[in-house]
């Protein structure tokens, strides 16, 4: 079975407070679902094309289910409440390949 993952990357953050706040749920809500973070930062980038260097979040997940299923969970859910309005963010969930 693939794996599923979560692809973050983060253009703006205009309120690191908020981030900050989303993070100390999102963690627990991720970590509770499976989930195993494997990058997490904007320290060493390399950024081609139309790349960005700022913040970018990888997620794995033991299926594409599990990752979409997390995504929908209630713990997660109450951690978006608190990212909003500071920061703005591209995210998707991709199946890996087998």
């Amino acid at each position: 079975m693939a794996k599923g993952y979560w692809v973050s990357v983060y253009p703006a953050i205009s309120d690191p407070e908020r981030l900050t706040a989303y993070n100390k749920l999102a963690g627990p809500a991720v970590r509770a679902a499976g989930g195993r973070t494997l990058a997490r930062g904007g320290g060493r980038v390399v950024a081609h094309e139309a790349g960005i260097t700022q913040r970018v979040v990888l997620i794995e997940f033991g299926s594409f289910e599990q990752a979409v299923s997390a995504y929908e969970s209630e713990a997660y859910q109450k951690a978006l409440v608190a990212l909003p309005d500071g920061v703005e963010r591209d995210f998707r969930i991709i199946e890996g390949i087998d």
